[in-house]
């Protein structure tokens, strides 16, 4: 093994990479095809394969394939202008070294292959079928942290907290971890523990025996026997009883669970992926959520981040949403113009890409043009509070001070300004309800105990407007 080796059809890229390797000291070849590099392996072979993964001809997972079934010891790292998800498990599951998103930064790259020259890479599982449709997308950074993330993890049993907002696609996102796994081919059984009466969830989830219980006519299987051998998805944890708590925190410790009413243990042979939109950490503290079933959970946790954090992916999420409902629809295909979209990111998203996949549906279904713009749009989403000028400059006055303060060598800078942030808060609401303080703890969204507390630590005065004071 004696260099790197560079395949990519864009000539550009091999350029950048030829003048940064040879900068670096790093020995490399340059290959234009998959066909010209699988040639050059039957003489020699690389140290590391940095490899395009769509090219005229073969496709860097067929060069990823034949790489991992003759030299399983060669790092191959894939690149890919394509930032969807199929892309990174494809190359995960393939047996890559790592996965890099074009456009990328090309110190980050060097430092990449600089690791991957310092590591033998073991033999990656084979690649099963990657052609399925997934509604995951994104090219922004967050995401491709996401789908990584997810081709590593799907090679594993471990369990997966997944947290995230509501609607930003946590089952979506339990979903291919299922079906990027050597489960595939077994159950994924899903379950909302929140939408599941208290009475009624424990038998959903183990099961129950006949006569167990009033209306218990005969045997049922629940959720951990229904999914053996596959995944169970236990979406929003964070609402699961307490007692019900006690009893997972048992199956995922020894593996075995009795159906309501049965006295023979049943062996959980699942993968168990969790997912909640609520602060567990905050809730262990409360004492709502066992601290002990809590970390069993919090194994791996995999974050989604807000559509609000990945404005780059709502035109891509947008047009995305309305071929497909135009394909189920099937009518003809619309899109949205440049205007509409840049409103879109304008927006909030307070439901996430659900609320973006909503809208997209409501336009196909309820506009009579092809071309969708501004006023097409439904009132009642424009009317919704849009990232004001005013909340930028907010921010950017906020951050500013953080860069003074730091500057300074201000220390508990946190604190100071949590403080201020606070007290100007709370002054400001008890001026708007001329000092009622129960009202100005609703409108803040915090309890008349927080009010009364945060008024005595702070220092702060209620008084009353004397306009209205004198009436």
């Amino acid at each position: 093994m004696s260099s790197v080796w560079i395949v990519d059809d864009d000539q550009s890229i091999r350029w950048v990479f030829e003048k940064t390797l040879d900068r670096e000291d790093i020995p490399f070849r340059l290959f234009a095809s998959a066909e010209e590099a699988s040639g050059t392996l039957e003489k020699e072979l690389p140290s590391v394969i940095v490899s395009d993964i769509r090219m005229s001809g073969a496709s860097g997972l067929d060069l990823l394939k034949e790489i991992t079934l003759k030299h399983p010891t060669i790092p191959t790292i894939i690149m890919t202008a394509h930032s969807d998800l199929d892309s990174a498990v494809a190359a995960f599951e393939g047996g890559a070294f790592e996965y890099l998103a074009k456009p990328f930064d090309i110190d980050n790259a060097v430092e990449l292959i600089r690791r991957a020259l310092s590591k033998n890479k073991s033999k990656g599982s084979e690649s099963g079928d990657l052609n399925f449709d997934s509604d995951l997308l994104g090219s922004a950074k967050s995401m491709q942290e996401v789908f990584r993330a997810i081709g590593k993890l799907a090679q594993t049993d471990a369990t997966v907290l997944i947290t995230g907002e509501s609607g930003t696609g946590k089952e979506l996102i339990a979903s291919a971890l299922h079906k990027h796994s050597k489960r595939s081919d077994q159950p994924f059984v899903a379950i909302n523990t929140a939408s599941i009466p208290k009475d009624l969830l424990e038998s959903e989830l183990f099961g129950h025996e006949k006569g167990s219980f009033t209306g218990a006519q005969s045997t049922r299987k629940g959720r951990f026997e229904q999914a053996a051998g596959g995944t169970l998805f236990l979406d929003e944890i964070g609402d699961m009883p307490s007692e019900l708590q006690t009893r997972l925190l048992r199956v995922l410790s020894d593996g075995h669970f009795y159906r309501v009413g049965g006295h023979e243990p049943l062996k959980a042979n699942v993968r168990v992926l969790a997912a909640t939109h609520q602060d567990l950490e905050k809730r262990v503290t409360e004492g709502e959520f066992r601290e002990d079933l809590f970390h069993r959970l919090n194994v791996i946790r995999l974050k989604v981040p807000p559509l609000r954090d990945r404005v780059s992916d709502i035109p891509l999420l947008a047009n995305f949403f309305l071929k497909r409902n135009s394909e189920k629809l099937e009518i003809e295909k619309k899109i949205f113009t440049d205007g509409a979209l840049k409103y879109l990111q304008s927006k909030q998203w307070s439901g996430n890409v659900r609320q973006l996949e909503n809208l997209c549906h409501w336009v196909t279904i309820m506009t009579t043009g092809t071309v969708i713009d501004l006023d097409d749009l439904p009132k009642d989403f424009k009317q919704e509070r849009s990232r004001s000028n005013h909340d930028v400059k907010w921010n950017q006055h906020l951050s500013h001070e953080v860069d003074n303060l730091l500057r300074r060598g201000d220390t508990a800078i946190y604190e100071k300004l949590l403080q201020t942030f606070e007290k100007e808060v709370i002054a400001s609401a008890l001026r708007f309800t001329n000092g009622k303080k129960i009202e100005a703890a609703n409108l803040m969204g915090i309890g008349r105990n927080t009010i009364t507390r945060k008024i005595s630590e702070l220092g702060l005065s209620v008084e009353k407007r004397k306009e209205e004071a004198s009436t």
